[in-house]
């Protein structure tokens, strides 16, 4: 679903990523991990063509999305899940929602199906979005995201600010994604959590691809997790 080969990814003069390469299927889950600054958040944002890769290519359900603009590829089918969330702080939730929905070739999901995955989203329809927790705004990005009918979706630190129990919630979700045949990719300082909802991994470290392999096998690696992530 997608396939990311040899990317190199600049902010002005400044060389982010170095020839990065990763792909992610349908009803999978691929966690991308390492430190602060390592250009986790410039791959996202390079598959979405809001920082463009200047070599390399990007493709999308075959279709080759390395030049696309940013509005197009969301048309496509790739949806995003922010580190910040980015609702719109003077809409409702409902608001925020209702301008997501859009058709593509992937499956639709409807309202009620947010609701039972998020039993506490129904009753926040009607609140002005700026009055919502960290939690809450969480919930409406992924409602969000799924209501834009995406065959792909891009998770930014979705543990970011939140309580434990909230991100076991949000897990929970991504594992359901997987299971309804999306394609997810989460970038997460979160490793444990990551490791244990993702079927591969993806290690970087300056801008480098330095380890690619099973979720499973780093989780019961701890030599392995200390020598590429510190933990």
């Amino acid at each position: 679903m997608l396939e990311v080969r040899g990317i190199e990814t600049f902010y002005g003069e400044s060389q982010v990523l170095f020839g990065a390469s990763l792909e992610v299927t349908a009803g999978e889950v691929v966690a991308l991990l390492g430190a602060n600054g390592v250009g986790k958040t410039t791959t996202i944002r390079s598959v979405l063509g809001l920082t463009p890769a200047r070599s390399g290519s990007i493709h999308f359900d075959g279709v080759d999305i390395t030049r696309r603009p940013t509005h197009e590829i969301a048309r496509m089918g790739v949806g995003w899940v922010p580190d910040d969330r980015r609702i719109f702080p003077t809409l409702t939730v409902s608001q925020n929602l209702a301008i997501a929905r859009r058709a593509t070739r992937f499956r639709s999901w409807r309202l009620d199906e947010m609701f039972a995955i998020f039993s506490a989203l129904e009753h926040l329809m009607q609140r002005d979005s700026e009055n919502l927790s960290g939690g809450e705004m969480q919930m409406v990005a992924i409602s969000r995201a799924l209501l834009g009918s995406p065959g792909l979706v891009l998770f930014d630190e979705p543990s970011q600010g939140l309580a434990p129990k909230i991100v076991q919630d949000v897990m929970a979700t991504i594992r359901r994604l997987r299971d309804e045949g999306l394609a997810v990719l989460v970038v997460e300082q979160n490793a444990v959590s990551a490791l244990e909802v993702a079927d591969r991994v993806y290690v970087m470290d300056r801008g480098r691809m330095v380890h690619s392999g099973t979720a499973s096998a780093m989780l019961g690696d701890a030599a392995l997790r200390q020598r590429l992530l510190g933990l």
